[in-house]
Parts: structure tokens; C-alpha cells; sequence
């Protein structure tokens, strides 16, 4: 779960034995998204959710874009209002 003091989740690749793969972080905002976030809308590069545990909006992007496939992802939490008019919510 997100504690409430939490605003970002930054993830990384790492090398570990000559191979690059998520750290503890990337993994986290998977797990994350897969059973505690709920899906609110999404455009080409980034993805909104709802945190039902304190209505919280974050955002998921991939801010390393010049790496393939837009690099590792982090969370962030946004504002009602920006997820509102970025995402035109009702």
C-alpha cells in the first residue's frame, strides 16, 4: 500500500550479473498497480489511477523516454484538479 506521506515513486533498471532489470521500486509500482490502484483513464505515455484507500490520483509515466520502450516507470501523485483536466474527467 501507499503511505499517506508518499508523493513519488521513482523507478530504476539496474545491472545485476551483466543483465539489466527493474529494481524494488519498479516492481513495487507494478504491484501497485496490479492489486491496490484502480485504472481511471490513460493517453499514449501515461496511465491515471485512483487510489481507493485515500482517493488519491497517480500517475504512471515513463520519464526516460530516449531509453527503449520509454524506460523504467514511476508514480506520481497529481491533484485532482490536474488529473481532471489532463485526463477531462467528469
Amino acid at each position: 500500500m501507499l503511505e499517506p506521506a508518499e508523493t513519488k515513486l521513482i523507478g530504476e533498471w539496474v545491472i545485476d550479473d551483466g543483465k539489466i532489470k527493474a529494481d524494488k521500486t519498479c516492481e513495487r509500482i507494478e504491484w501497485l498497480i496490479t492489486n491496490s490502484l484502480k485504472q481511471v483513464s490513460a493517453d499514449d505515455w501515461a496511465t491515471l489511477y485512483l487510489d481507493p484507500n485515500d482517493g488519491r490520483y497517480w500517475e504512471r509515466t515513463y520519464p526516460q523516454s530516449e531509453m527503449q520502450g520509454g524506460g523504467p516507470p514511476s508514480l506520481l501523485n497529481i491533484t485532482e484538479a490536474n488529473a481532471r483536466k489532463k485526463y477531462q474527467l467528469e
